[in-house]
């Protein structure tokens, strides 16, 4: 089962970047939680963090497998990487960019992680009959 950081925690940014890449070959299942974790940040700012695919870890596909909504605040957010429709990638990696405005300084900073745990799939299966059952 894959629980790994695809950027450790309260890693400091001040500019775009990339994480590592990630093997998630292995996985058992193609589902994935992702974690934002927000630690550290100043006022008028935003992170946006989109997850790329890749065949061998070193071409990335030029569209993401999936993008969190744009982040202001600090925090924890939760989204879902299904890569059940990507059947191709084997690995994944973070993308961030980040922007500032307003006073003060120009620069940008975040403290942020971002964590990928895949999913069980008797906690998926339980998931989706839960789902189908409040449809």
């Amino acid at each position: 089962m894959i629980d790994t950081a695809l950027v450790a925690e309260k890693t400091v940014v001040s500019a775009k970047g990339d994480g590592a890449a990630i093997d998630v070959s292995g996985a058992g299942q193609r589902n994935f939680l992702l974690t934002l974790d927000i630690t550290r940040i100043i006022e008028q700012e935003s992170l946006e963090i989109s997850i790329s695919g890749s065949t061998d870890g070193a071409a990335w596909e030029p569209k993401p497998v999936v993008t969190f909504p744009q982040q202001f605040y600090a925090g924890q957010y939760p989204l879902l990487l299904d890569l059940s429709q990507h059947p191709n990638v084997k690995f994944i990696r973070a993308h961030w960019e980040v922007a500032r405005w307003g006073r003060g300084t120009e620069t940008p900073m975040f403290e942020f992680g971002l964590r990928l745990k895949e999913i069980p799939a008797e906690v998926l299966s339980e998931a989706r009959a839960e789902a189908k059952a409040l449809a």
